[in-house]
């Protein structure tokens, strides 16, 4: 595709790689200090551990508050992560040590010791960045030791943290914090309290090199007993379903050959013998599927997420999306989502041209609305509900107006110069046979050769390949584990197209052999069943492998896993349309058909 779309792509890399190369430059030039120099220390969010969705401003809690509180200023991606940045009321300055130094005194109200207590009883954490490093720890414990009766528990918050900070010269190279058990400040009754907060810093030389400080974080996710157990389920995986796919090959190269030899015997045998199988359908086969305009919307949109998620993956590949980069990953998806409309447009209208369509721009409309448009209504009511429980996920209104002007003066205009791209592409539809004037009537079939029963065994297949590396992608998106080995899941997601293209070339051919030449939903319906297998592994993941609860963390888990597997859904049944179309035209160039 030899068009203006390239360009817009190769610019969009330039706009990407360059922050995050010239982010670990500044690293190395900025963040440099002398013994006595103020390095930054923001408070970040709190909130229930389970629930990674559900965050708060750090002083929605009672804690201290410095004198003067100001905000950082955050890109689009650290907002759409839920970040809000703040300073925090601790004082560490480079190589400065401190013992038990007091924060601030404080009379906590009996609601204040109520609000505490409930976040101490909901598992609450707090994160903090110190140095673009991140801290986390637990705000307090409960004690549930000998005691049966929840009415017996005793919630204690701690009074006393300690930072431990590791640095090589001039610069922070990582830092931890530690609660000190002994300094606990009992909030079991409903009682007025008097109590101060302390902090002591430690400082220590490390030999680390500053351009290794982020490998901590990277580490903890492919550690040698990790990664041995990772690479050998996800080869077993492979093996399996390879050899199962080249087993199903196999057999269809077989059945083909045994049908071209046939079916060249009877043409020479006899002109005038009946047909069957997939040659008797040959002037049906072509015929155009109902709801066309719909059809190519979803080509449309699902070419556009498959090129979505083919850059994330180079991005990914290249190292863009190291630990911690605050929001890059909702940054890219936005902008390459943007900047990619254009391949909707251009990949839908032109298709619904060469089905020769008449109506271009409602087309257009609906391509642009197909994946928006449910993504939209499912962020306007998970928005909601953020603001209801005045959430950090509650986008700000100027980061919504962001969003929109993205849509309005990036997304939609691409959009439409992709369409009229496609419709003045003026492609025909290549058929190797005529279609006949009336279709052919469908036989009777068995029930499992009807849509649901195909769709439940197309999807099978490739969810097999991919449901352990979900795993620890679902414990990472919605948990508190780092993924980073993006080479693995590359490869899982090459297995998995290979896997749905074979699957729904294989179930096309078997439709074809019953003489039911309405396969073109069903080739797209077939290869975007994995989606609904994922979303099924929600149901699984959410009752079975996790410990989250409360409305909003289940919404927004079901709300916006249903999106990404619609996503899955739309690119992977583009994926086995184009394997099963281009499987089609093969077979029947093949055959002489009149």
């Amino acid at each position: 595709m030899d068009n203006p779309f390239n360009t817009l792509l190769l610019f969009l890399l330039a706009v990407l790689v360059a922050p995050s190369v010239t982010h670990v430059r500044s690293d190395a030039s900025d963040h440099r200090y002398k013994e006595g120099d103020p390095v930054p220390l923001y408070a970040n969010k709190v909130g229930p551990f389970h629930n990674p969705s559900e965050t708060y401003r750090y002083f929605d809690l009672p804690f201290c508050v410095p004198d003067h509180l100001k905000e950082k200023k955050e890109a689009l991606g650290e907002v759409l992560n839920g970040d809000r940045l703040v300073s925090a009321p601790y004082k560490l300055n480079f190589r400065d040590e401190k013992t038990s130094s007091v924060v601030c005194k404080k009379t906590l109200t009996k609601e204040e010791v109520a609000r505490f207590r409930s976040a101490i009883d909901k598992d609450y954490y707090f994160q903090m960045y110190y140095d673009d490093l991140p801290i986390w720890g637990f705000i307090g414990k409960v004690d549930k030791e000998g005691k049966t009766d929840p009415s017996e528990y005793r919630y204690f918050l701690y009074k006393h943290i300690q930072f431990d900070v590791l640095y090589n010269k001039d610069r922070v190279i990582e830092v931890s914090v530690r609660m000190d058990p002994h300094s606990l400040l009992d909030l079991t009754e409903d009682k007025q309290v008097e109590t101060e907060f302390l902090y002591t810093v430690k400082w220590k030389e490390t030999d680390t090199p500053f351009e290794k400080r982020m490998e901590k974080y990277s580490l903890s996710s492919s550690l040698p007993h990790h990664l041995e157990i990772h690479w050998f389920s996800i080869i077993n995986s492979c093996v399996t379903v390879l050899l199962l796919t080249g087993f199903l090959a196999t057999i269809l190269m077989r059945v083909l050959k045994n049908d071209f030899v046939k079916y060249a015997q009877d043409e020479e045998a006899a002109d005038d013998q009946e047909e069957t199988g997939w040659k008797y359908i040959h002037g049906d086969v072509f015929r155009y599927p109902k709801y066309k305009s719909l059809f190519a919307a979803a080509l449309g949109s699902g070419s556009q997420l498959f090129t979505l998620t083919v850059f994330i993956f180079i991005l990914a590949l290249v190292g863009v999306f190291y630990p911690y980069n605050r929001g890059a990953l909702f940054t890219a998806l936005v902008v390459i989502y943007a900047l990619t409309s254009g391949i909707a447009g251009y990949t839908a209208t032109s298709f619904y041209c060469q089905l020769e369509g008449k109506n271009w721009v409602r087309n257009l409309l609906l391509t642009g609305c197909l994946f928006c448009g449910p993504l939209f209504l499912t962020f306007c009511f998970l928005n909601t509900v953020a603001i209801v429980y005045s959430a950090t996920a509650a986008l700000p209104f100027g980061t919504i107006v962001v969003i929109v002007l993205i849509w309005t003066l990036v997304t939609s205009p691409l959009l439409v110069l992709g369409g009229i791209a496609g419709k003045n592409s003026k492609a025909e539809f290549q058929a190797p046979c005529r279609t006949t004037k009336y279709p052919r009537e469908i036989p009777q079939l068995p029930w499992y050769r009807s849509a649901l029963p195909q769709m439940a065994m197309a999807g099978f297949l490739p969810f097999s390949a991919i449901y352990i590396e979900l795993y620890y992608i679902f414990a990472s998106v919605w948990g508190h584990r780092i993924y980073t080995i993006y080479s693995i899941l590359f490869i899982v997601f090459i297995i998995l197209l290979i896997v749905t293209a074979f699957i729904t070339v294989a179930l096309t051919y078997f439709q074809l052999a019953a003489e039911d030449h309405e396969w073109w939903w069903r080739s797209f319906l077939c290869g975007g069943s994995t989606g609904l297998f994922i979303y099924a592994y929600c149901l699984y993941y959410y009752y079975a492998r996790s410990d989250m609860s409360g409305f909003m963390q289940t919404s927004f888990f079901f709300g916006y896993m249903a999106c990404i597997c619609y996503g899955f859904f739309l690119m992977l049944g583009t994926v086995g349309f184009r394997a099963s179309l281009f499987f089609v035209r093969h077979i029947y160039r093949s055959i002489k058909c009149e």
